[in-house]
């Protein structure tokens, strides 16, 4: 991997990193489900009229467009906007990986090695830990909220699925995948939203926009939709289509780390120390799961890591293989065949 395909690694997990001050911005005005229902539309409209539809089966899509558009970012939004940390968001969310391991082993019955298994539980020890600290504070309010982002780390999960069974039926089309992913959302998000947030609350929430709050939130969704998901989406794709994914995934576990520092730096929301302890667990555990030998010239394989919450596809192998998770926000994951390289987030 040459210093400069480093360095834009480093740049999109920054990108991804930043991406959760900028959901917070855009939560200061506009109402969870409102705001992923416009982040969706405004990917899904270019789409409809200017990317060509994948050839992978739509029940696929689907289950990649429902599990990783939809109940992801219902739940993650959710959380934010019900007081979870900003920082500690982007770190929780990272549960999508030993849930990813877990459903392929019960769902599509791959088989979980004695490393992965190892990881998912040093993983899930650190999760644990950061909800025992959590119920221990206000008298266990802050507890759901993290309980809310572990509801979205499963949906990304689910996810990770559809996206592996939508690539494996059409190789060579991730970030088309991942365009038309974005089709799915916005139809029953806008339902729900005027179910429970009410065209009241809608319309209240256009309002100002022209004020330094409103512009604030406007610049942080302008932020997701075209730097953090298209051109993160698109550097790591280019990446990922040439170099190893082994060397390539582990730069996405930098993603909390950047959530945390930005919304320190940015938002003054600080991290406990103790979650900060529980959090390298987490990271630790995820990236032992994850990560595997290369296999020998000729063998598929999938691996992949954990990444903050922005759409992005990632290569599947052809073979049997491990999926782990993708990235902020997106975040993603990776995997490459021996004979051809696909795209992620």
């Amino acid at each position: 991997m040459t210093v400069r395909d480093r360095l834009l690694a480093v740049l999109v997990a920054v990108v991804w990193g930043l991406n959760f001050p900028a959901i917070r911005l855009s939560l200061e005005q506009f109402p969870p489900f409102l705001l992923v229902a416009l982040r969706f539309t405004l990917l899904a409209v270019p789409t409809l009229l200017l990317v060509p539809r994948p050839s992978a089966p739509w029940r696929w899509v689907l289950l990649y467009g429902l599990g990783f558009g939809v109940l992801q970012f219902v739940f993650l939004y959710l959380a934010m906007d019900s007081g979870m940390p900003t920082g500690l968001a982007s770190l929780v969310l990272q549960s999508s990986a030993p849930f990813t391991v877990v459903l392929a082993a019960a769902l599509l019955r791959e088989r979980i090695t004695l490393r992965q298994g190892a990881g998912v539980l040093v993983a899930v020890a650190g999760l644990a830990g950061i909800a025992v600290h959590r119920a221990g504070l206000d008298g266990g309010a802050t507890l759901l909220p993290v309980v809310l982002t572990l509801c979205g780390g499963l949906g990304w999960a689910l996810g990770n699925l559809g996206n592996r069974l939508a690539v494996q039926a059409a190789p060579g089309e991730p970030l088309r995948l991942m365009l038309w992913m974005s089709v799915v959302p916005p139809l029953p998000l806008l339902v729900l939203s005027l179910l429970v947030e009410g065209p009241a609350r809608i319309g209240a929430s256009f309002e100002g926009l022209t004020e330094p709050r409103g512009l604030l939130a406007l610049g942080g969704l302008a932020f997701t939709v075209l730097v953090a998901t298209v051109g993160g989406s698109g550097l790591w794709t280019a990446l990922m289509g040439r170099n190893p994914s082994s060397v390539v995934a582990p730069f996405s576990m930098l993603v909390p780390v950047v959530g945390i520092g930005s919304s320190w730096l940015l938002l003054r929301e600080p991290t406990a120390p103790a979650e900060l302890a529980w959090g390298a667990l987490v990271v630790g555990g995820v990236l032992v799961a994850s990560l595997r030998r290369q296999p020998a010239a000729g063998a598929g394989t999938t691996s992949a890591v954990a990444i903050a919450a922005t759409p992005s596809p990632r290569p599947v192998s052809p073979s049997p293989s491990v999926v782990v998770a993708e990235t902020v926000t997106g975040a993603p994951a990776a995997a490459e065949s021996a004979d051809s390289a696909s795209a992620r987030r």
